[in-house]
């Protein structure tokens, strides 16, 4: 049980894909303008996570050595396309919002990277709980990142209106200079509260 925790823990802040591993950084500048973009794209991207890290530890004493990174692709590919056909039909102005970033999950690094990492070496459930621990760490950076980028950028959250009509966005927020300096400072802020804390 404590293996299964550690598991579903360990991608939240130790090992945060986005924060810690610096992996996924293409989606996390691009879609992270607006926080209803950075939900879904971590949710999209943590439902791949869980069915891709699944499959391949069922399958993994089944597949060839020499053959398992494009058996792994087919696999990310099959459930990024389940996950696309899901949002088209019932959140199609998500869909639209991410755009081209929804079929580039399946060369997102942080997938391909736990399959080879985690799923391809351990049991399905524990596989499982890297997939879930893995997709909401992601997700929270991403929510981090995007309420900072669209409160500052837009003046509103979840496209609500927080200030008054004096108020002047800064709209190198939602570019992508302000993506780049908002993901560097929480990687900062990040590395400073965890600095020191036993791993």
């Amino acid at each position: 049980m404590n293996r299964l925790w550690k598991d579903l823990t360990n991608g939240l802040i130790k090992e945060n894909p986005t924060l810690r591993l610096v992996l996924g950084t293409c989606p996390t500048l691009a879609v992270t303008t607006a926080v209803f973009n950075g939900i879904g794209m971590g949710l999209a991207a943590t439902a791949v996570l869980i069915g891709s890290n699944l499959i391949i530890s069922l399958i993994k004493k089944i597949v060839p050595n020499e053959v398992r990174i494009p058996v792994y692709v087919v696999v990310i590919a099959s459930f990024v396309t389940v996950v696309q056909m899901l949002l088209k039909a019932y959140v199609p102005a998500l869909d639209k919002q991410l755009g081209i970033f929804i079929p580039l999950i399946v060369v997102n690094c942080i997938i391909l990277a736990r399959a080879e990492s985690f799923a391809a070496k351990n049991p399905p459930l524990n596989s499982v709980m890297d997939g879930i621990g893995m997709g909401l760490g992601f997700t929270l950076a991403l929510v981090i990142i995007s309420s900072v980028r669209e409160i500052l950028g837009a003046g509103t959250f979840f496209g609500i209106q927080l200030f008054g009509a004096s108020f002047k966005p800064a709209l190198i927020m939602i570019l992508p200079p302000g993506g780049f300096m908002v993901f560097g400072l929480t990687i900062a802020a990040v590395n400073r509260l965890t600095a020191g804390k036993k791993s």
